[in-house]
C-alpha cells in the first residue's frame, strides 16, 4: 500500500471471526455448513484475505455482509442486503497475517467498489480494473469514494462471480 493508503485506511477487513463462527455452523441462506479437503488452490479466503493451498479444509458458505454490519451498527439497508458465495476455512485460522498489499489483486482483475452510507443503502459504486500495481488503483477508488462525506463503508467484490472480496471502513 502506499503511504496514503496506510495513513487513510489502515486495514482491509475480513469477515470478522464472530460472524465466521457462526457461518461455520450454518451459512447466511440458513444452510448447514459443509466443510471439504480442497484438492487444488487458489480459493480466495475471506477469513484470512488469502488464497487456499491444495489439502487444505475450507467451506463455501453464503454470506451477506451488509446485513451482518447492519445489525452491528443498526442501519437498515431493505432491499440492499444481499447475499453471496464466499470461501473460508473450515475451522479458526486465526485471521490474516499483517500485510501492506490488497488481498486478491492481480492487474487486469475487475472489482466493483459498492459505497454504503451509515444507513445502508448504496450511494455510489465504481467499476476498476486493476493496474500493473493493484494498490494504486485501490488508492485511488478508495479516497474518491471517502472523499464523499456520506460514505460509511466500502464493499469491494469481484466482477466475475460477484462475490465479496472485503470491506473498507470509513477511518
Amino acid at each position: 500500500m502506499s503511504t496514503h493508503t496506510a495513513a487513510l485506511f489502515p486495514s482491509v477487513r475480513p469477515i470478522p471471526s464472530g460472524a465466521l463462527g457462526r457461518l461455520r455452523v450454518t451459512d447466511d441462506a440458513g444452510r448447514a455448513c459443509v466443510p471439504y479437503t480442497a484438492a487444488d488452490g487458489g480459493h480466495p479466503l475471506r477469513c484470512c484475505l488469502r488464497l487456499s493451498v491444495p489439502g487444505e479444509r475450507i467451506a463455501l458458505v453464503s454470506y451477506a455482509p451488509l446485513r451482518r454490519w447492519a445489525a452491528e451498527t443498526g442501519a437498515e439497508p431493505g432491499a440492499y442486503d444481499e447475499q453471496g458465495p464466499v470461501f473460508i476455512h473450515a475451522e479458526d485460522c486465526g485471521g490474516p497475517a499483517p500485510s501492506e498489499s490488497y488481498p486478491f489483486s492481480r492487474p487486469g482483475a475487475l472489482r466493483v467498489l459498492r459505497r454504503y452510507d451509515a444507513a445502508g443503502r448504496i450511494v455510489g459504486g465504481r467499476l476498476l480494473e486493476l493496474p500493473e500495481v493493484p494498490a494504486d488503483g485501490f488508492d485511488q477508488a478508495l479516497a474518491e469514494a471517502f472523499a464523499d462525506p456520506a460514505v460509511a463503508l466500502v464493499h469491494v467484490r469481484a466482477v466475475e462471480y460477484g462475490c465479496f472480496h472485503f470491506e473498507v471502513r470509513r477511518p
